[in-house]
């Protein structure tokens, strides 16, 4: 799961993030609005956690602005302001959860683990694109009925892959979402990766999955 943390004050950040991280979750960070509108438009992220009072673009006007674009990524709200006016405002917003600062790091990791929750209740059991198959919640992927062994980044790739059919990854995009944003960009390992996996579910079938896009990235679609 990729989570995606907006916080301007930098010591917070940072424990939310090394706790999360602790925690099993891949993490990225935003310090203001208007980046981390960008990042969270990606639409590669599982949950976000959102703070209020940030620089550039408050919190509310980031929000507003995800839900108009049909960004429907769960939201949770972080902040100082501790009202019910300001928690019914944040709620009428489109978020999903809302959280007072100062708070115990317990209960925001059982709030995280509550809205994926939900959130992979709502969402399809199985990805599936012709034969190929994809459990998320098992962890187990088939092609033609037979099981397919993948590594952790492998399954996460794959994934990735089958949340956007018909739609090309840009190298980019890719690392940003199965490594993350700091990740070296000049490096082949998502080429490599790619091949890792053509190896495994393309190999020796007639029908082909992982297309190159030249000069963009890959697509996964049926030829």
């Amino acid at each position: 799961m990729r989570l995606l943390i907006v916080e301007d004050e930098k010591k917070v950040a940072r424990f939310i993030r090394q706790g999360l991280e602790e925690e099993g979750y891949a993490v990225d960070m935003a310090s203001d609005g208007e980046g981390g509108l960008v990042m969270a438009l990606d639409r590669v992220h599982d949950l976000i956690i959102l703070d209020i009072n940030l620089p550039k673009m408050d919190g509310r006007r980031v929000l507003q602005e995800l839900r108009r674009q049909k960004v429907m990524t769960p939201v949770l709200f972080l902040t100082v302001r501790a009202t019910i006016e300001d928690k019914v405002l944040g709620l009428d917003a489109g978020a999903d959860d809302y959280l007072t600062k100062p708070f115990a790091f317990q209960e925001l990791v059982a709030r995280v683990r509550a809205l994926l929750r939900r959130r992979n209740e709502e969402a399809p059991a199985v990805l599936q694109i012709a034969d190929l198959t994809l459990d998320p919640a098992r962890r187990i992927a088939t092609r033609g009925g037979e099981k397919i062994d993948l590594t952790l980044k492998e399954f996460a790739l794959l994934e990735y892959f089958l949340r956007n059919p018909g739609r090309v990854l840009t190298r980019t995009m890719i690392i940003e979402h199965v490594w993350n944003y700091d990740f070296d960009t000049m490096t082949n390992v998502v080429d490599v990766y790619v091949n890792y996996l053509r190896k495994k579910i393309d190999a020796g079938r007639e029908t082909k999955l992982i297309q190159t896009v030249r000069g963009m990235g890959y697509v996964l679609q049926v030829e």
